[in-house]
């Protein structure tokens, strides 16, 4: 399965950040990217290495 790719016409934007190292792991992250998917918004949770941070991000035209 592939990832999901941006095109040069679409930004990507950070709707919330999750830590990493939270008791829960992802699990907060997946709750509010699938909340915000039944509003029909296409947001996915992607890692940031950098930051040690789950990010739940939404990619717009």
């Amino acid at each position: 399965m592939s990832a999901p790719t941006s095109t040069p016409d679409q930004q990507r934007i950070v709707l919330e950040r999750f830590p990493a190292g939270a008791p829960r792991g992802s699990w907060p992250a997946e709750e509010f990217a699938a909340a915000r998917r039944d509003q029909g918004i296409d947001a996915r949770v992607l890692m940031d290495l950098n930051s040690d941070q789950f990010l739940v991000v939404a990619d717009t035209p």
